[in-house]
């Protein structure tokens, strides 16, 4: 299993349509093959910087929904309400 962590940043006063279509996003990728669980947590100090871990089967069920038309097509709605663009990082457990 592999965990992506998506960092986002939402332009002040966008916070409401955001967490909507966001969570169509993660609604989707509910169905997508490999998804395991997400969730999303408010940084404490900054309302506005969100991040959604999610887990993957694995690194190729990731890529598939990360390059498929469903997420881009979500993905054009949600990209003008942040400021930032989205980092995307891969982790997966130490095997020391």
């Amino acid at each position: 299993m592999i965990r992506v962590l998506i960092e986002r940043h939402i332009a002040e006063s966008l916070e409401t349509v955001y967490e909507e279509r966001s969570r169509r996003v993660l609604q989707n990728a509910v169905n997508a093959p490999g998804f395991v669980s997400g969730e999303t947590l408010v940084d404490t100090s900054d309302p506005n910087h969100r991040f959604t871990l999610a887990n993957w089967r694995s690194e190729a069920d990731w890529q598939r929904w990360y390059l498929s038309e469903e997420r881009r097509t979500l993905m054009a709605e949600l990209v003008p309400m942040m400021d930032r663009d989205e980092v995307i990082t891969v982790l997966e457990h130490s095997h020391n």
